[in-house]
């Protein structure tokens, strides 16, 4: 999973966001050292559509705007999941070569 990927997956883990919500999230959440643009976002946001693990969903607000917002899906809370278990492995293994050293 791509880094940016990551991070969207991330911010919708918490609650439901539109598009330009994901990239202040991302930026609060990675304490602004990742601040990908607009377009890379929605790039991103289209794959995890077609792999099923964000959908977009219906909002309160869009009545009045023209926002769209988007859900962690089942699929993508479990894929989110895999992810983190795997870059713990990653962690714990490079902390077992930085101690040989």
């Amino acid at each position: 999973m791509n880094r940016t990927a990551l991070h969207i997956l991330l911010s919708l883990a918490a609650r439901d966001l539109h598009g330009y919500g994901i990239l202040q999230d991302v930026a609060q959440h990675s304490e602004g050292v990742f601040k990908p643009g607009p377009g890379i976002v929605y790039d991103n946001l289209q794959r995890l559509i077609g792999r099923e693990l964000v959908a977009e969903v219906h909002h309160a607000d869009a009545e009045t705007s023209r926002r769209r917002y988007y859900r962690l899906t089942d699929s993508g809370r479990n894929a989110l999941s895999e992810e983190v278990t795997r870059l713990e492995e990653v962690v714990r293994v490079a902390k077992l070569h930085l101690q040989r050293s």
